[in-house]
């Protein structure tokens, strides 16, 4: 029988279709021993598509899935709160995907206002349709993720935040792990946009990593901030873990912050 795998769903013929319910669970089993494996806005793979919402094969991959999104949404709640601006907190999503990183980031910090871009028509018409059936405060725009950043209005009082994961495409290898100055677009592109506009904005910035993740790339990521910390999660088999690396710009947030840090290196 045919394996629902990665390759399969984000680079095979299931790329832009819809899955069906059983598809999703087969994936989840297939390729992580556990059919519920994509969970979704708080809800298993049964739930969320009984509520209408629905995946594209290249989606069910590339989404970052409740117990990921959780603990990333938690760790920058963490630091945004120590941040000094006083307005309204803005959260960005350049690569909005399914939009659940920016869900459960914005139910950490449920004050902010919470805007995502996707230039994919495709994934961009499903993911609308499925944050308008559960009525998510997430406005999703159709725009690349340079001119959406660059058409940005905000205060200078508020705090900018931003999720970057870029599609990794060729960036993920087996053997040698995630090499961020390959992603789609590098990484490092992204980030020395978003600290030209921190003369502007107090800047927190959350990359999402995987558990091998190439150091020097890592550390010419870290460069361009003034105070960093990496976090890895430990939710999937060990090998499959993901994290991110915080970074701040235009400020530094207070010593009380504390985030486990992976080796080698520590925040500074």
């Amino acid at each position: 029988m045919e394996r629902y795998d990665r390759h399969l769903l984000l680079l095979g013929p299931k790329r832009y279709e819809l899955l069906e319910l059983w598809e999703v669970e087969r994936y989840g089993a297939d390729s992580f021993g556990d059919p519920d494996y994509v969970t979704l806005f708080g809800m298993r793979p049964a739930a969320w598509h009984a509520r209408g919402v629905r995946l594209l094969g290249r989606t069910a991959v590339e989404c970052t899935r409740d117990a990921l999104a959780d603990a990333i949404g938690r760790d920058i709640a963490a630091v945004a709160a120590t941040a000094p601006s006083s307005g309204r907190p803005m959260i960005v999503d350049p690569f909005a995907g399914s939009g659940n990183t920016l869900h459960w980031i914005t139910r950490h910090m449920p004050s902010a206002q919470a805007i995502g871009f996707e230039l994919d028509q495709a994934v961009f018409g499903v993911s609308r349709q499925n944050l308008e059936r559960l009525a998510l405060p997430i406005e999703l725009v159709h725009i690349d993720h340079l001119s959406g950043l660059t058409r940005l209005v905000t205060s200078a009082d508020r705090l900018l935040v931003v999720f970057l994961a870029p599609p990794w495409g060729e960036a993920l290898s087996e053997s040698s792990g995630l090499d961020l100055r390959h992603t789609e677009p590098p990484v490092e592109e992204v980030v020395d946009v978003l600290v030209d506009r921190a003369a502007a904005n107090q800047l927190l910035c959350a990359v999402q990593l995987f558990q091998n993740t190439d150091q020097a790339s890592i550390d010419a990521l870290s460069a361009r901030f003034q105070w960093w910390a990496v976090h890895l999660y430990d939710v999937n088999p060990p090998g499959q873990n993901h994290g991110i690396l915080l970074g701040t710009s235009g400020w530094v947030p207070a010593s009380r912050v504390a985030l486990p840090t992976s080796p080698p290196r520590s925040p500074r």
